[in-house]
């Protein structure tokens, strides 16, 4: 993006765009309506767009006349969570997944890229304008597969994105791109990947949980129960799960950020019975993904799920979080990362199934955005919202926006 498509409240403004809990909310109180909020979105996109070239396709006509019959959903009484709310999906099918968000109320604006035919990498982004920047570095990838979905929330051309996260397709291109990134708990066995968000907003992340999330037969039909865990949450920091070679900047600015958060009384350490290491997860996710793997490959994987499957289960007995930081490396060129796979952090906990979310903590030297990686508990996504809702004021400084 060039300057005329930054703001001053981050790239394309992003500080400045309302959040979706505020749109569904002025929505709701007849302020504003679904239809002046998506118009909103729409020219943002229009104006913004053939520059960072987030979208593989926008639905103008539709996704105004989605947001009339929110509107008149909103008149006749009904009263939607996220009514109005312009929403981004992954990829051209990305529909098929959005069921809940639109009952919620949101509105779909268009679809977000994701790698071309053929990337061997899947940190890159292609729209309909071309290839996918990072909103802070143009000459920077930003991260993928959820590419196009991060790149818009980061500008501001949409408060929420949908994405999938299958090895840290939600998680990376958070970090690289400066928002927050959800991925949900997965069931486990041959399935490694999950839905997520993307926003810049905890409040809009949980609000996204709340109409996702299936309802227990204790709530009700209501949806997940209201966050129960009191601050500080008990947390252990690693840098590299015990098998990683990160960089020192990614490891730096994490670490930063956590102090940051141990000072606000959002977290506090605590030394787990032994160092964390993890085996890695790399070679059985490979193997796991790979329909022509061998049957020794495949036992070889089981053997590695189960064994992390142990280990973070004690980890995660004596704590709250794990945190380490979301990638090994800053945003790589277009040109590709080399040998080094963004994945090395984030993986594992698609093996294992955890929820797992990615913070805003701060940019280097160099601009690019990075990411704290935080992991709770199967099921336990309102840990997560709780913690991020508790650090991003107390991360604003290192952020643009919060």
């Amino acid at each position: 993006m060039d300057e005329r498509s930054a703001g001053a409240g981050g790239p394309g403004g992003a500080g400045r765009e309302p959040t979706a809990v505020r749109i569904a909310a002025a929505v709701r109180a007849g302020e504003t309506t679904a239809v002046a909020a998506v118009s909103a979105a729409l020219d943002r996109i229009a104006r913004v767009d053939p520059d960072l070239c987030a979208f593989l396709e926008v639905w103008d006509e539709a996704a105004l006349r989605r947001a009339r019959d929110v509107d008149a959903r909103v008149a006749a009484g009904e009263r939607l969570p996220l009514a109005g709310v312009p929403l981004a999906v992954k990829g051209r099918h990305g529909l098929r997944s959005a069921g809940p968000l639109l009952a919620a109320g949101c509105v779909a604006v268009g679809s977000t890229s994701v790698p071309g035919p053929g990337t061997p990498w899947q940190t890159w982004g292609l729209g309909a304008h071309g290839r996918t920047v990072n909103p802070w570095r143009p000459d920077r990838t930003p991260g993928g597969s959820s590419a196009g979905s991060a790149a818009a929330v980061a500008a501001g051309l949409v408060p929420l994105a949908t994405g999938s996260d299958g090895a840290g397709s939600v998680r990376i291109p958070a970090a690289w791109c400066g928002v927050l990134g959800l991925k949900l708990t997965s069931p486990g066995g041959a399935r490694l990947t999950a839905p997520g968000i993307l926003t810049r907003s905890a409040p809009d992340a949980a609000a996204y949980w709340r109409a996702v999330a299936p309802p227990t037969a204790e709530q009700g039909g209501a949806g997940p129960a209201p966050v129960a865990s009191a601050l500080p949450l008990a947390a252990v920091w690693s840098a590299d799960l015990g098998f990683a070679d990160p960089d020192p900047g990614p490891v730096a600015l994490a670490r930063a950020a956590v102090e940051r958060l141990v000072a606000a009384g959002v977290v506090r350490l605590v030394r787990p019975d032994a160092p964390v290491r993890l085996a890695d997860p790399g070679p059985a996710w490979l193997a796991l993904r790979d329909p022509g793997a061998t049957d020794a490959d495949r036992r070889a994987a089981h053997r590695t799920r189960a064994d992390n499957d142990r280990r973070l289960a004690r980890l995660l007995d004596g704590a709250d979080l794990l945190l380490t930081p979301t990638t090994p490396t800053a945003p790589h060129g277009h040109d590709g990362p080399g040998d080094r796979y963004s994945t090395a952090l984030t993986w594992a906990f698609n093996l294992s199934g955890h929820p797992a979310l990615s913070l805003p903590a701060g940019r280097d030297a160099d601009g690019c955005p990075a990411g704290l990686h935080l992991v709770a508990r199967h099921g336990r996504e309102d840990v997560l919202l709780a913690a991020a809702r508790a650090a991003m004021p107390a991360l604003e400084k290192l952020n643009a926006y919060a």
